[in-house]
């Protein structure tokens, strides 16, 4: 087989000559125009053939030899490689943090997928230029995207979407693109979304808790205005919707302080990790009753929660990696809302 009958490079396309010839290698082995352990030609040979400087094809086949789509073997040249990559379906798993809960979506989803792909997992921590490098360096390398998109600002605030995130992302076939946990906007054609819709699943799960919350005086969330991993502005319209309907005392605070004043009747809802353990202790070293005499309620639900007894409103997280995986599997298209629950526990 004469690899040169199929690799085709466009002298007037705007895409570099580097990134033609790793698209049209990959494309070849999808194809099954090129096979496991085949040879390609040497970077000398494939420069000549194709009148490219010699930098261009090295780049391009340290690019292939960094996905492991290609081996060199000294002395003998280049080979389509043997590996997961090309063997089975081939999935990239972009999350913007690595948290418990966002490690619970992806373990439901690989346990539900099974041995049917390899996955591969990135986390850009919610920084757009990581996202968009990652975007970028492995386009055209996998049969699903499967993308968690949360991005802050230069003012560490919450963005669902950016611009340049929106335009990476939309370039994806549509047939690959799997959307989680965020709804985003701009995206055309018909492909797979399973979300969280923050603002109306705290005001529900609220509602649901309504008799119990019902008997606190004061209702506080703790909003971190910034953080390095910013939380979504529609948590707290959600918030504001449930206290002002239902006439409830509120406040918003930025975190949870070290001295902070606790009265009775005071039930917090607390979103970080952080500001819930450091609630919890105060309360404690002052010697409150928990769930009677001040209440708590975290966002989030974990298993240390459930084992702690503390009261959650929590998107399910385990449904929401089954449901992505179980669409990819049935080739089905579309926009799923993710469940969204008031957890009734010992904190409230």
């Amino acid at each position: 087989m004469d690899i040169f009958n199929f690799i085709k490079i466009d002298e007037n396309s705007r895409v570099p000559k580097y990134r033609q010839i790793v698209d049209s290698i990959i494309y070849n082995i999808s194809s099954g125009n090129l096979k496991m352990d085949d040879k390609i030609p040497s970077i000398n040979r494939f420069s000549e053939e194709y009148l490219l400087s010699r930098d261009t094809v090295e780049k391009a086949y340290s690019i292939l030899r960094e996905r492991k789509v290609i081996i060199s073997i000294k002395g003998k040249g280049y080979y389509i490689a043997r590996t997961k990559l090309i063997s089975k379906v081939n999935i990239l798993f972009l999350i913007n943090k690595l948290s418990s809960y966002k490690m619970r979506i992806y373990n439901s989803f690989i346990e539900r997928i099974g041995g049917t792909a390899h996955t591969n997992l990135f986390i850009y921590h919610c920084e757009e230029e990581l996202f968009l490098n990652l975007l970028e360096k492995n386009r055209n390398a996998y049969d699903y995207y499967v993308i968690m998109p949360h991005f802050k600002t230069d003012k560490l605030k919450h963005a669902s979407q950016t611009m340049e995130a929106i335009k990476a992302i939309d370039q994806i076939p549509k047939e690959k693109l799997i959307i989680m946990d965020n709804l985003l906007s701009g995206i055309q054609g018909e492909h797979i979304e399973i979300y969280q819709d923050f603002e109306n699943d705290i005001y529900n799960a609220l509602k649901e808790g309504l008799g119990k919350i019902s008997k606190y005086e004061k209702l506080i969330i703790t909003y971190p205005e910034e953080s390095v991993y910013p939380y979504p502005k529609r948590i707290l319209h959600g918030f504001r919707k449930f206290c002002g309907e239902h006439n409830i005392d509120f406040e918003v605070l930025n975190e949870i302080y070290d001295d902070m004043i606790l009265k009775k009747g005071d039930l917090f809802i607390t979103i970080s990790e952080s500001d819930l353990v450091s609630l919890v202790n105060q309360i404690r070293n002052q010697e409150f009753d928990l769930g009677n005499e001040i209440g708590v309620i975290s966002y989030n639900d974990t298993p240390l929660k459930q084992l702690l007894g503390i009261t959650c409103i929590s998107t399910d997280f385990k449904a929401m990696g089954e449901t992505a995986a179980r669409m990819i599997m049935d080739k089905k298209k579309g926009k799923v809302k993710n469940p969204f629950h008031f957890i009734d526990r010992n904190s409230i």
